[in-house]
């Protein structure tokens, strides 16, 4: 339905309109038992995924799901991170190996609960905590029921994660605790400010390191480049190499909002997923 907002005394109608590319699946109500709730998951399938039968494919988790493909369902109406848009171009283009791309909702009241390792007071109330939980729906509850209904490729050079703000977090700290499982990161905006820049002391040196993009805008607030640099250092000090398997791009004027990050999402998937 039609949202009122209210600017300068005028009453404008916002209409939410939805628009997937390509061939898009939807499940709703999955049920975690790890979180002991519900939410609905969307997965995009490449280009002749129903016709080359015998094809198999890397598979990108993406948090805050609502707003991966559909304007109609995100929380900024008609603000998209235009996912489907991206992949279906790059693939047709040949500039990256065909995938699949699983956005996963978020719990809504519940996100920062489930995105956050820590728990820290936002206002009178405190939130944060169970990201080892959101971890196991991932890889216990989600990748399974994925890897059974499609043709997936599995392992950790196959599997990526991405997410942005708090979903930066999140992507970040499973990276480091489950090296096993993700292989591709995708830290877009992150809010490395939580809990005294907390996420800075989890980046560890790791025996097999994933390949990462890191990102942030120059107008999402005062000192979050300087975070985002921070956490790109840290990475850097613990082995990863810049221009080998770590980039950092600051986008100039870019803002924190799915418009930003949908015209960072090309450039995201290839250098995730681009062919070598």
């Amino acid at each position: 339905m039609p949202l009122t907002l209210l600017s300068a005394g005028l009453v404008l109608q916002t209409q939410r309109v939805s628009s997937l590319t390509g061939t898009i699946e939807k499940i709703d109500s999955f049920e975690s038992k790890a979180l002991q709730n519900r939410r609905n998951i969307s997965i995009y399938l490449p280009p002749r995924y129903a016709v080359e039968k015998d094809r198999r494919y890397p598979v990108l988790y993406m948090h805050d799901g609502q707003n991966v493909f559909d304007g109609s369902t995100s929380y900024i109406p008609n603000q998209e991170w235009r996912a489907d848009e991206a992949a279906e171009g790059l693939i047709n283009a040949r500039l990256i190996e065909p995938i699949i791309i699983v956005a996963i909702d978020n719990g809504q009241a519940a996100r920062a609960d489930e995105f956050l390792p820590w728990k820290i007071t936002m206002g009178k109330n405190e939130t944060g905590g169970k990201a080892d939980l959101y971890g196991k729906m991932l890889t216990d509850e989600v990748m399974p029921m994925v890897n059974a209904k499609y043709r997936t490729k599995t392992g950790p050079a196959n599997t990526g994660l991405l997410g942005s703000s708090f979903g930066g977090v999140i992507t970040s700290y499973l990276g480091i605790t489950r090296p096993d499982v993700f292989g591709k990161l995708g830290i877009v905006s992150p809010s490395v400010w939580v809990n005294g820049r907390e996420i800075l002391k989890t980046v560890k040196p790791l025996k097999n390191r994933q390949r990462i993009w890191i990102d942030m805008g120059t107008k999402e607030g005062s000192g979050a480049v300087a975070d985002a640099r921070a956490l790109f250092d840290s990475y850097k000090a613990a082995g990863w190499r810049e221009g080998k398997d770590i980039t950092l791009v600051i986008d100039g004027n870019a803002e924190h909002n799915e418009l930003a990050w949908s015209r960072r999402m090309m450039s995201i998937l290839s250098y995730l997923f681009g062919k070598k």
